[in-house]
């Protein structure tokens, strides 16, 4: 049984790394999300950080963390969580600088198979370019950072506040927000 629960999951790995997709994305400038080839070995330098306790999904979204944060189930962190660092697309440095939080698992097709919510008292954003893609965010988020994006299949049940208008300008909102949305 265990081995099972551990092929489980490297399936799922290996579907949610694949499905970051081959396709151009409008909403972050062009910038290609294509997953990287699949070798004998794993790369850690383009590898998604795919987390489903509290203290490593934390780790993940830090300034130590990787590119690329993704859930394997609903997640509640009862301590504020911070995304910071800066991380470029793939952790290639030629790639634009991004960060990108996945709340959602997907079949070897892209479709996505499920949603996950995370839920935390506080988010505070700090990466530049940071996207919040599927699922959604229950508990307040504040962005400190350009670029912010919560992507047309993300939620944030709760407030999203933002440090100056600057970086609200910079921000592309396609998801909802249940909450107020403005600077504070």
């Amino acid at each position: 049984m265990k081995l099972f629960k551990v092929l489980v999951v490297a399936g799922v790995s290996v579907a949610l790394l694949s499905g970051c997709g081959a396709k151009n994305n409008e909403t972050t400038g062009g910038a290609a999300t294509t997953a990287p080839a699949t070798t004998e070995q794993a790369d850690a330098v383009t590898s998604a950080s795919i987390v489903n306790q509290a203290d490593a999904f934390t780790t993940a979204v830090s300034d130590k963390g990787t590119w690329i944060v993704a859930v394997l189930n609903d997640l509640t962190v009862d301590k504020d969580v911070v995304v910071a660092g800066e991380f470029h697309d793939k952790n290639d440095t030629a790639k634009p600088i991004y960060r990108k939080l996945a709340l959602y698992a997907q079949d070897a097709d892209h479709k996505v198979t499920a949603t996950y919510t995370l839920t935390a008292p506080k988010v505070t954003v700090q990466s530049e370019n940071f996207r919040v893609q599927g699922g959604t965010i229950k508990g307040d988020v504040y962005v400190e950072a350009n670029g912010f994006n919560l992507y047309k299949d993300a939620t944030i049940d709760g407030n999203l506040y933002f440090s100056s208008e600057d970086v609200k300008a910079t921000a592309v909102l396609e998801g909802k927000v249940t909450g107020a949305t403005e600077v504070k």
